[in-house]
């Protein structure tokens, strides 16, 4: 009853206790409650009932009893850290028992080897106590002996094996009532799950265990460090170490385990290197080796050196000794059997590439080059890691290209079992080494050409693809709408009280975790097999006079590829480092410039600009013709306001992802109708002022049609049941569509469910609203609505997005830069679900100089004009004071349309 139900097994051995029991009942309820102390509170309190339990069972004189005890209590020994007199208790509790009790002491003591990651002795003895539980019909315990027979050939990297064992499991769980016991079956196919390259399924079998074990009140110390691990595969590294961290601190204060402690320290220091964080994974592996070594825990020790090194390497301290101490490892992980040893050996073999040590560098990365033929994604990238560096220090270009190539089309083909577009962008992270080695031997090797062509291959990959839509989870939507709804209710306390509201505050953040949750349990639909990227197509669509500039950087230098009248240029400009620091300079300056008063500042962020150009640029400005030019930088320098840049102020200037994602954009065919929306959100300063002015100035070509029409209202109304709220659409509304009238959409109207409704598929989406940017979590960035905020995940579920989109709203261009080079926001969430254009800001703005920069734009896309030209036009239509000018420099157009 302790694991079925832990807390009431606990209240009746204490309510026991107080009965004068015999010794023989008293020895069972305190072995109880040294279980739910061992595994749920205080080692120290399990040890001391663990104890009594046994002298009881002595006194009670039932060898059996006492060889149960004995076993419960080797367990807590070694979680306590004393792993000697751990497996001592073992050895008397096997010589005590006989049959079925010895079986079960087997079996747990094969569980303490797994602990102590001697995974062969934990075979053998699970190996021995099979037979006689499944005798004895013992189906509780038969179930555990199987799901941690399976543990064990995870662990080993058997994966085929654990299934046949977990499945076998399973079916005699769902005949018990042991409901801890069946969240660890659920957890255990998690793990499963992961190790066999399926992270979506992953992430969802462990958030439904984590649910289980909640409705039991029971810690999940265990959980945590397998959603650790899923999270570091899945790129979400600062993600890993705060649950890791969170963990530990909730661990000491209970006064847990030991073991538990040690394996939390060393998931903690692997996320925090992966994390960019070296002195924080040094000080956690560090004590996680002492923990392991002072437990006996050789298998977890070794890991937790390799961490060590990783760590000690990344802090720049590469030495003959790290190398001998790397392939130590690497050795006793092989010996083991560790899936984790090719790593090992291609950190030996780096660090002796750095060293010059060629000889010493070849032998360990030909181990590790092994591991690229077999096993997890993961595993397969290491290994084609490990070949290209080979392939490099024998001075083969082609081989190091070759060995690249393969290793990113993994990391494609895994990719593409992903289906939230943040995991797939995060996951990019994995294939940065390889894309690096590419970009510097075609550098060297094979010109522009060639050099573009790898800075495309691993350059806004997630928008290659539309991601995976939503599905019609009853329980996400209306998940959805709950968040927005509370969004709006804290919104509306902050805005009349002027203090944020901590209750609506933390139930917004749940209701966030949960949607995200939800979000990334989606599995990917596509392969990786997309279209590459042709050189010679992407001329083609340039011609002669239109030039695209792509900035791919290389060892920390800003390298521009010219591209235009048939060929590809390549000239060297500053350093990114440099760059960035000045374009947060302009960033500031532009803030400051968007309210009056801050005149004085204009030329300095003239001058700023005229160092951002010499920095990202260099002597390439020199060549860039007259006329219009797609710019497409690198992640880490999409805040930078390129209309601000001199050679780039008068043109016709649009930006993009990558040369890819331009073309796409060229090539989408905008949708038949040519219907367009206006919305209008709340709370802005100028009231949205150019909606109003563009309503009326439509009706010349016959008239606009209000969301607050009765026509419109009806429809709204009919739409209210059924499919979300798609529903038959009147003739006459059919009928303003086709006139070409747009549908405006404000005050009351302008709701998110109605807004997405209209934005499906339109030709022109102009939505004034007031942006956020959520740098903690992109995807939750917004557009306020009447009802709340409209968020990324609320785009993600058009079937297609508005072919063109204007965002008169702050903030709507800002980008969040993560894995190896993808973005993430609101423009890059729409460019691959139809959008071929976009216009937005990148930073605040003043909402009445906005008015007649739209108003201006919009008069050129009447005149037939791309968004591009008609923004170039609009900033020279402007005033020349400096709150206009900072509002048409802030402002970008994204895509080709």
């Amino acid at each position: 009853m302790v694991f079925a139900a832990p807390n009431e097994a606990l209240a009746r051995a204490e309510e026991l206790l107080g009965a004068d029991p015999s010794p023989l009942h008293a020895s069972v309820a305190h072995q109880v409650i040294g279980i739910w102390q061992r595994d749920f509170g205080d080692t120290r309190r399990a040890l001391a009932h663990l104890r009594r339990a046994r002298e009881l069972a002595a006194r009670a004189d039932s060898a059996e009893r006492e060889a149960d005890v004995l076993a419960t209590l080797g367990v807590a020994l070694v979680h306590a850290g004393r792993t000697r007199e751990g497996l001592a208790a073992f050895e008397r509790g096997v010589a005590r028992g006989t049959g079925h009790t010895r079986a079960r002491v087997l079996y747990r003591r094969a569980y303490v080897w797994w602990v102590l990651g001697r995974h062969g002795e934990a075979l053998e003895d699970v190996r021995r106590a099979v037979p006689v539980l499944r005798q004895a019909d013992d189906v509780i315990w038969t179930a555990r002996a199987l799901t941690l027979r399976a543990t064990v050939h995870l662990a080993l990297g058997a994966v085929e094996r654990a299934d046949a064992d977990f499945t076998a499991a399973e079916a005699l769980w769902d005949t018990t009532g042991q409901e801890h016991d069946k969240a660890d079956a659920v957890e255990s196919r998690g793990l499963a799950a992961f190790r066999s390259g399926d992270v979506p399924a992953a992430l969802r079998l462990l958030d439904e265990a984590e649910e289980r074990y909640g409705k039991l009140g029971t810690p999940t110390f265990m959980l945590s460090i397998r959603r650790c691990e899923v999270l570091m595969a899945a790129g979400l590294a600062t993600e890993a170490l705060a649950e890791a961290d969170g963990a530990i601190s909730a661990l000491d204060g209970i006064g847990g385990q030991s073991t538990r402690k040690a394996e939390l320290l060393l998931v903690a220091a692997r996320a925090a290197r992966l994390a960019g964080d070296p002195q924080t994974s040094l000080a956690r592996a560090a004590l996680a080796v002492r923990l392991f070594a002072g437990q006996r825990r050789s298998w977890y020790e070794t890991h937790a050196r390799l961490v060590l090194l990783e760590a000690r390497t990344a802090t720049g301290r590469a030495s003959g000794r790290l190398v001998a101490d790397a392939a130590a490892v690497a050795e006793r992980l092989a010996a083991f059997g560790a899936p984790a040893a090719p790593e090992a050996s291609l950190l030996a073999g780096r660090i002796a590439l750095d060293l010059g040590w060629t000889a010493d560098a070849e032998r360990h990365l030909a181990v590790a080059a092994r591991s690229r033929h077999g096993g997890p994604p993961l595993a397969r990238m290491t290994g084609w890691a490990a070949q290209a560096l080979r392939a490099r220090a024998a001075g083969s270009a082609r081989g190091v290209l070759e060995a690249c190539r393969r290793g990113l089309d993994v990391l494609d083909d895994h990719r593409m079992t992903l289906g939230a577009s943040e995991l797939r962008a995060r996951a990019t992270a994995q294939g940065a080494e390889l894309a690096a080695l590419a970009q510097r031997a075609s550098l060297v090797s094979g010109g522009p050409r060639r050099l573009l062509v790898w800075s495309e291959r691993w350059r806004a990959t997630v928008l290659s693809a539309p991601p995976t839509r939503p599905p019609a989870d009853p329980v996400l939507l209306s998940t959805m709408t709950a968040f927005r709804e509370l969004a709006a209710r804290a919104d509306e306390a902050r805005t009349d009280g002027g203090r944020p509201a901590p209750a609506l505050e933390r139930e917004q953040r749940r209701l966030e975790r949960e949607i995200r949750s939800r979000t990334l349990h989606m599995r990917g639909e596509g392969s990786g097999d997309g279209d590459r990227f042709d050189v010679g197509r992407l001329l083609e669509r340039l011609g002669d006079d239109l030039r695209l500039v792509e900035l791919a950087v290389l060892d920390g230098r800003v390298h521009v590829l010219l591209c235009g009248q048939g060929r590809v240029r390549r000239f060297e400009a500053g350093l990114l480092a440099e760059a960035e620091r000045e374009a947060e300079h302009v960033q500031a300056g532009l803030r400051r410039l968007a309210h009056p008063g801050g005149e004085a500042r204009l030329p300095l962020v003239e001058a700023a600009g005229a160092r951002l150009q010499e920095l990202l640029l260099g002597p390439a400005a020199a060549h860039l013709g007259n006329g219009p030019v797609v710019v497409v930088p690198p992640g880490r320098l999409h805040r930078v306001p390129w209309a601000l840049l001199p050679a780039l102020r008068e043109r016709v200037l649009s930006v993009s992802p990558s040369a890819s994602s331009w073309l796409r954009a060229k090539e989408t065919a905008p949708p038949p109708g040519g219907r367009q929306v206006l919305v209008r959100g709340p709370g802005l300063a100028s009231g949205g002022a150019e909606v109003t002015e563009l309503a009326d100035r439509y009706p010349a070509r016959g008239g606009a049609v209000s969301a607050s029409s009765p026509t419109q209202r009806g429809w709204e109304a009919a739409c209210a049941d059924g499919d979300g709220g798609r529903g038959p659409e009147p003739d006459d509304v059919y009928e303003s569509r086709a006139a070409g009238r747009p549908t405006v959409l404000e005050g009351d109207e302008a709701r998110v469910p109605r807004v997405l409704r209209e934005l499906d598929g339109a030709a022109l989406a102009h939505i004034a609203a007031h942006g956020t940017f959520r740098a903690d979590s992109p995807l939750f960035s917004s557009l306020r609505m009447a009802d709340g905020p409209l968020i990324v995940h609320d785009f993600e579920r058009l079937d297609r997005s508005p072919y063109r989109i204007i965002l008169s709203c702050c903030d709507t261009a800002r980008l969040a830069s993560v894995g190896a080079d993808e973005l993430l926001g609101l423009v890059t969430a729409l460019l691959p679900l139809g959008t071929a254009g976009v216009v937005a800001c990148s930073a605040p703005v003043n909402d009445a100089a906005v008015v007649p920069l739209m108003l201006a734009l919009h008069k050129g896309l009447d005149a037939g004009l791309s968004l591009a030209e008609a923004l170039r036009d609009a900033r020279a239509a402007l005033p020349g004071d400096a709150v206009h000018q900072a509002t048409g420099w802030a402002f970008s157009a994204f895509g080709a349309a």
